[in-house]
């Protein structure tokens, strides 16, 4: 169950016009600062993400779920429920016991799963993940709109960055 300020924060970014993403970003930075406090755990920082998501979209954050064949067809289901949920077009089943045994099993969850460390290293990763597409995409482009002296200037120049780098001890051979 989010914290009422949380939900007070999320209501005041949609006033103000932010994305349904900065809107569900506090649900997230509540379930980190949860993990932190030790009154819940995550077996990774993606886990943690998941949870912020979804109590979002449960609390009625404008937030769709993801696109077929982006994640796991359950994972998506899942997302698409607690849309519904948030959205008013599907009543939720109450399941105390249920939510008991998640909320032992999820005590038992690492804590250091939301360290400044391991949102770090995530935040890289996902980043990585986005710019290797950009970058393939730059050089795609670049090769197409260059020509054939163009290339060979690139290719040029790339190479005596590479040695200068290399010289300086900035990268590796």
């Amino acid at each position: 169950m989010p914290w009422k300020t949380t939900i007070k924060r999320a209501r005041a970014d949609k006033r103000a016009g932010k994305s349904a993403s900065t809107q569900a970003g506090e649900f997230v930075r509540e379930e980190i600062e949860k993990i932190r406090r030790g009154l819940t755990g995550a077996r990774s920082p993606q886990q943690a993400i998941a949870i912020g998501l979804s109590q979002a979209r449960r609390a009625g954050v404008d937030l769709p779920p993801p696109r077929t064949g982006r994640v796991k067809e359950r994972t998506r289901k899942s997302a698409e429920y607690a849309y519904e949920a948030g959205q008013g077009k599907r009543k939720t089943q109450r399941q105390p016991r249920v939510a008991r045994a998640v909320t032992q099993v999820m005590k038992r969850e690492p804590k250091s799963s939301a360290s400044h460390r391991a949102l770090s290293q995530q935040a890289k990763r996902a980043a990585a993940r986005r710019g290797a597409a950009s970058r393939k995409a730059a050089a795609r482009k670049a090769a197409h709109t260059k020509g054939r002296s163009g290339r060979v200037a690139a290719a040029r120049k790339a190479a005596r960055t590479r040695k200068r780098q290399r010289k300086t001890g900035r990268r590796r051979a």
